[in-house]
């Protein structure tokens, strides 16, 4: 297919790699963003990639993120690498998690993950001193998993498709579009008209709302609200024990990671109800429950203990001193979608990621290169020499059957 006219909307991860990847293969892209580039949840992410997942797509997907982020600085041309490559240790709890993680290291080792590794409780003590050996029966470990500098990722990719001809907007919330025979031909945004060939929809969380203005199939994405807080690290661990330590699940789910050498970043998953409704502010609206101030019965002192409990000299850290939130875009089966619109024919969707948009960022911009050069949803895509089904991640794929299963 010749080169085409792309307007990205949404100015996140997402579509930050989508416009850079599309502009060096040629194509004539223009980034629409309503606020300002990574105002959205990019800014507000935990930031997480790990390569360990329950679905085979999603971990090949992955192994490719991580060898792309590895690369970014040579790729993209910025002066700083946003992978930082602590590795992901998912700690377990009795003998029916230990099998299944078991099963989970057998499909991630199928797809290429030499490195995943299933360890015993003493194993896990022997590297990591400051896990609890008596609350766990083992652990996985993966060392090329780890966290993003989100904001190193959204900028520099968008300078670089800048350097290459692309076009940025911020401040442009897409407000109306016009159609022919079915087709999207332009959007508008700060009055103005933007026309194109295909358009991306990289609003995630916003993709509702932007789905209903552009006349497109109805997704069952749900908004939900997530916090993040930071722990002060006091003298409880040395500076740098912390700094090295991995991002760390528990098996209630509470997970933490270092932010620096004097801080932890910590979440906890909890049952949220969808807001549909919410606006660019409430995305720092932090309910009382869930302020650090919130005392003993906050959910804050509660992903505390939750973490103390299997990492004790976490519950020797000075306080919890800060709160930060955001919105997931969730799934009914925790897969985004990646594909075209089956009622509008040249948009392109790219959304849903619950919760895992950053680490998919590099993979979903690599889908949407091949969609838009094909100009057609693909049964499969090659990624690191091997064949990455996209059936998981098709908008008309069955909702009740398997889905991502290592959700945090």
């Amino acid at each position: 297919m010749p080169a085409q006219r792309v307007v990205v909307i949404g100015g996140g991860i997402t579509g930050a790699l989508c416009a850079w990847e599309l502009q060096r293969a040629g194509h004539a892209v223009t980034l629409l963003e309503a606020r300002h580039i990574g105002a959205g949840s990019s800014s507000r992410t935990a930031a997480g990639i790990r390569q360990q997942f329950s679905t085979p797509e999603t971990v090949l997907g992955m192994r490719y993120s991580v060898d792309l982020y590895r690369r970014f600085p040579e790729l993209v041309g910025g002066e700083r690498s946003p992978l930082v490559q602590n590795g992901y240790l998912f700690l377990l709890e009795g003998d029916p998690a230990w099998e299944a993680a078991a099963g989970r290291v057998q499909v991630q080792r199928a797809v290429g993950l030499a490195e995943v590794e299933l360890l015993r409780p003493q194993e896990t003590v022997e590297r990591f001193p400051w896990v609890d050996g008596e609350r766990i029966s083992g652990a996985t470990w993966c060392p090329t998993d780890g966290f993003l500098r989100p904001e190193i990722v959204y900028n520099d990719a968008l300078e670089a498709a800048r350097r290459d001809g692309a076009a940025i907007h911020q401040g442009a919330e897409v407000d109306a579009a016009r159609h022919q025979g079915g087709r999207i031909q332009a959007v508008q945004a700060r009055g103005q008209w933007f026309e194109g060939d295909l358009f991306i929809d990289a609003t995630n969380a916003w993709s509702p709302r932007l789905g209903r203005l552009l006349r497109a199939t109805d997704l069952p994405i749900a908004p939900l609200k997530r916090y993040l807080w930071f722990l002060e690290r006091g003298e409880a661990m040395d500076p740098a024990t912390l700094q090295a330590m991995p991002l760390v699940i528990t098996p209630p789910g509470a997970y933490c990671r270092p932010e620096n050498a004097g801080s932890l970043m910590a979440g906890f998953a909890h049952p949220a109800e969808p807001e549909p409704d919410f606006d660019y502010d409430d995305q720092d609206r932090v309910e009382p429950a869930f302020f650090h101030r919130a005392g003993a019965e906050g959910k804050a002192v509660e992903a505390w203990l939750a973490l103390a409990a299997y990492l004790p000299a976490v519950g020797e850290f000075a306080g919890i001193t800060a709160t930060t939130c955001g919105y997931y875009g969730t799934t009914p089966d925790h897969n985004p979608f990646l594909g075209f619109d089956p009622v509008v024919p040249n948009l392109l969707r790219l959304v849903g990621f619950s919760g895992h948009g950053a680490m998919f960022g590099p993979f979903s911009a690599a889908v949407a290169l091949a969609l838009v050069e094909a100009g057609h949803d693909l049964p499969e895509i090659r990624v690191l020499g091997r064949s990455a089904s996209l059936a998981p991640f098709r908008l008309d794929r069955p909702l009740s059957g398997h889905g991502e299963r290592m959700v945090i």
